[in-house]
């Protein structure tokens, strides 16, 4: 095994010398449940094993190991937040690091596997993280005590210093050894919010990880070089489900640097001294592909499939009342078809991931966003007992879904190359933006048919028909995932809204294609919140009643929190109605998704050249109690840009089963000069926090498309809005 730097050693973080160190267990489930590690005392020091949240070093900094993977959205911040608001702790105390990958011990609660995604980073840790700082705070108190010989009821905590009346003081650091001998309180009482210093407050807490990226200190998976490390790059099939026929490498080992070849289950991997000979053997490594199995078939192809197939009885996804009846003695249908092409993650950081091993032990290092199953995946293929495999999660520059990988083929691939080259030789593959754009495993092209019937006024009946692949049928998940023949996550957002129509229907068809296919940031929501929130528009329209006032008559008092995300968005946003106004108008959206409510408006021109120009977004968010504001809005901000450079321009095209879109010159995303204002507000609520990470994203497509109506032009029917080719 290759030598690491001692401070980045799990065994470094949990053993220094006189360090406090608490560990909180929460049963799979158990949201409202707490316990609290047993206590364990290696010679000279004082820890609680074996699963640890907090340590309390000596020099009274407060490092929190934390189960999420930190790739931009927040949660190194977020859960330190919780930690030191129940710690009464100061925010220049307080550090955050990955735990070690370990399920019994770090799994979310949510998911009962530790992993991240659905935004629940903060809404499956209020609880265990709080709890976690409040015993921290406990023992430390009652270490105090015990030393000034004092009730534990007349000490005071606050920014990190213990305090007596007597005019008696001391530091977390001082009282850390002696409060590593107590016992671990069982339920130790949480602040109420009124309490609260950091929790919630504008401006109390800077990012944790921000300094470090800005400077160039923190590490990613990219920046890895260790002694005798190989760089790996994969040549893969250009059609999805394309074979290996044959291979020649004799001109790619010519290449100075290159070290070998060899076939693996994805491809044939290509190894090299660094990563610019391994792309020079790639180049002119000859490779025949079987495509027997692969799919042919183009976009084009595909959406006149999926046409097709929207006007055949799907399954029934959600269903009252009968809109087909309904529909069929209407005076008047409004039909509207929605087409949503594949889309790519295309983080920054491209998928990569470095793996050493002897023969008997293997540590892993790459930014793991479910570190269970990739774990699993990698002690599997290289024949290796869980326990002999370490994983290591690192920081990741962004994922959008992409790192959350049903199928494992990323630790899968690096295990693969690994076992091929045999022991002793560490590795890093790495997949280039071309890789990345040409892979797969993109957001599913989806079509959706919606039929409408409009009286005196008022929506009467809708039917909503979607089209488009499954993340979990046909796959080893299916069992736990997929009810009734329904992936949820193809029609969550369609098969129940907001609105109270008195007949109402939807439906799906999960046609089988050759494509991989992955969850994208907002997931189902990327393309149910644009159909549903375009239509209901649309049906708005038509029976003459203005968007916001309309929606908000249609939800009656069944959907107080998405009332009042719109209530304050048309607040916030002066609402005057949709206009033209000046040659600008306006269009609003509202969507639920992770628990979170988000309603924006957007403000629309269209440009010279007859584009659409984005002026100013207003967002209101509620997701339950505001952790860090700050960071909520940088989310919205975020995804907001992020939902609408992909609604203008993004699309991964296929010809003949081959993607057409290879770099960011093709698959073109908004520019600086092209991010429009943005305010956001966030409803004060008691809620159970909940996502921030991906509900920012989904309602901006739709308001900027009823904008656009709204200036005459039509909602747009099939996305991009706008070429992608520059």
């Amino acid at each position: 095994m290759a030598a690491h730097d001692p401070k980045l050693s799990r065994r470094a973080l949990l053993s220094g010398a006189g360090a406090l160190v608490i560990g909180l267990h929460l049963p799979r489930g158990a949201k409202a449940q707490s316990g609290a590690g047993a206590a364990y005392r290696p010679g000279g020091n004082a820890t609680f094993a074996p699963n640890a949240f907090i340590r309390v070093a000596p020099d009274s900094t407060v490092t929190v190991l934390v189960k999420h993977i930190e790739f931009g959205q927040g949660p190194f911040t977020g859960l330190a937040t919780l930690a030191a608001e129940e710690m009464d702790a100061a925010w220049s105390q307080m550090r955050a690091e990955h735990s070690p990958a370990d399920v019994k011990l770090y799994a979310n609660l949510l998911f009962g596997v530790q992993g991240t995604g659905g935004s629940t980073a903060i809404a499956n840790s209020w609880e265990q993280m709080r709890k976690a700082g409040a015993a921290a705070r406990s023992m430390l108190v009652q270490a105090a005590a015990d030393a000034w010989k004092v009730p534990a009821g007349e000490i005071t905590v606050s920014d990190g210093v213990i305090a007596h009346a007597s005019g008696k003081k001391g530091s977390f650091g001082e009282f850390a050894e002696a409060a590593a001998k107590l016992p671990v309180p069982e339920n130790p009482p949480l602040k109420p919010a009124s309490a609260y210093k950091l929790i919630g407050k504008e401006g109390a807490v800077k990012r944790l990880d921000s300094a470090d990226k800005a400077r160039g200190k923190a590490q990613f998976t990219i920046d890895i070089h260790a002694p005798g490390m190989l760089t790996v790059v994969v040549a893969r099939s250009p059609r999805f489900g394309g074979k290996v026929a044959s291979f020649d490498a004799s001109e790619a080992l010519k290449i100075k640097g290159v070290v070998d070849v060899k076939q693996i289950g994805s491809g044939v991997a290509v190894y090299a001294d660094g990563m610019w000979p391994a792309l020079k053997g790639r180049e002119v490594l000859q490779v025949t592909w079987d495509d027997s199995a692969a799919e042919k078939r183009g976009s084009a192809e595909l959406i006149a499939e999926y046409r097709k197939l929207a006007r055949q009885p799907g399954t029934i996804a959600g269903s009252h009342g009968d809109a087909e009846a309904a529909l069929a003695k209407a005076d008047r249908v409004i039909e509207a078809e929605f087409v949503f092409p594949y889309l790519a993650h295309a983080p920054m950081e491209p998928l990569d991931g470095y793996l050493e091993w002897d023969g008997e032990r293997a540590l892993a290092r790459f930014g793991s966003q479910f570190q269970t199953t990739e774990h699993q995946t990698i002690a599997t293929i290289l024949g290796l007992p869980p326990e002999k495999v370490s994983l290591e999660t690192m920081l990741a520059g962004g994922s959008f879904g992409r790192r959350a990988q049903v199928s494992q083929h990323l630790a899968a691939e690096l295990a693969m190359v690994a076992k091929a080259i045999g022991p002793n030789r560490p590795v890093k593959i790495v997949w280039t933006r071309e890789d990345d754009l040409t892979g797969g495993y993109y957001r599913p092209l989806f079509v959706h048919r919606l039929r409408g019937a409009v009286k005196d006024g008022k929506v009467m009946a809708w039917a909503n028909t979607l089209v488009g692949q499954s993340f979990f049928l046909g796959t080893p998940f299916e069992a736990m995932t997929v009810k009734n023949g329904i992936d949820a996550t193809s029609v969550e957002g369609a098969n129940e809204i907001f609105y109270e129509v008195p007949d109402f229907h939807c439906e799906v068809h999960n046609p089988k294609v050759g494509v991989p296919t992955l969850w994208w940031r907002s997931v189902g929501h990327t393309h149910t919140g644009y159909a549903v929130e375009c239509f209901i528009d649309e049906l708005l329209q038509a029976a003459g009643q203005d968007p916001l006032q309309g929606r908000l008559a249609l939800m009656g008092d069944r959907h107080p929190r998405a009332a009042g995300v719109l209530k304050a968005v048309g607040e916030l946003a002066n609402w005057k109605g949709a206009g033209p106004f000046d040659g600008r108008a306006r269009g609003i959206a509202v969507v639920e998704s992770f628990d979170s409510f988000v309603a924006q408006v957007a403000e629309v021109s269209i440009g010279p050249e007859g584009e659409p120009k984005v002026h100013k977004v207003w967002c209101a968010v509620d997701c339950g109690v505001a952790v860090n504001p700050d960071i909520i809005r940088a989310q919205m901000e975020g995804g907001i840009g992020f939902g609408l450079g992909h609604a203008l321009y993004g699309e991964i095209t296929l010809d003949q089963g081959r993607p057409v879109q290879t770099n960011f010159h093709e698959y073109r995303s908004l520019r600086i000069h092209e991010m429009p204002e943005v305010e956001v507000k966030i409803i004060a609520s008691t809620e159970k926090p909940s996502g921030v990470g991906e509900p920012g994203v989904p309602p901006i497509g739709p308001a900027v498309a009823n904008a656009l109506a709204a200036l005459g032009h039509g909602r747009p029917r099939q996305l991009p809005m706008q070429g992608g080719t520059v």
